[in-house]
């Protein structure tokens, strides 16, 4: 099984990329042997603004290649102005909704302050669902202030987020087995 983790946050030092680096250590630290983990941090840059063209960077290039062929993609995004990051949109611009059909999703959403989850989340499985991938429906909801020091502060928070891969990766093994 092959699994995407992407950070969507654009910025250099967001909290995001603390929650989704800790999944990607998770993730290649448990039972991973046979799968394969990319990491994809729109942070660094590289990616493309989408214009349509049909020309693009390596960099762009890799990424759609990397999500078109993974199984699951672990996303997680900020909240900005009531909606995912632009650079998240910018990035599914690129990708063929005629070649996701059937994969699987788990959502990490972060906010500065505790409204606006639910909204976003219907926002991303709103997505996913164009582009047929089936998403956990258990989304797990993080504020910022978990991240000191570029930590997490909250075992409750790593808990969480060790479940929702651990029930993403499990729902992919039972949607690829029927």
């Amino acid at each position: 099984m092959k699994v995407v983790v992407i950070s969507a946050s654009p910025r250099k030092t967001g909290k995001t990329q603390v929650f989704m680096e800790y999944v990607t250590k998770y993730i290649n630290k448990t039972n991973f042997e046979n799968d394969k983990m990319i990491f994809i941090n729109l942070s660094e840059g590289g990616v493309d603004y989408y214009t349509g063209d049909g020309t693009f960077s390596n960099t762009t290039k890799q990424a759609i290649k990397d999500i078109t062929e993974a199984d699951v993609w672990i996303i997680g995004t900020p909240i900005y102005n009531s909606f995912f990051s632009s650079a998240l949109k910018n990035l599914f611009e690129y990708i063929d909704y005629k070649k996701t059909a059937g994969k699987t999703a788990g959502l990490i959403i972060v906010a500065s302050g505790n409204s606006g989850f639910t909204d976003v989340q219907t926002l991303l499985t709103q997505l996913m669902s164009y582009f047929n991938v089936i998403t956990n429906p258990r989304s797990v909801f993080v504020t910022a202030d978990t991240v000191k020091d570029a930590q997490i502060t909250s075992e409750d928070v790593k808990s969480r987020l060790k479940q929702l891969v651990d029930e993403t990766l499990e729902l992919a093994r039972k949607v690829s087995n029927d």
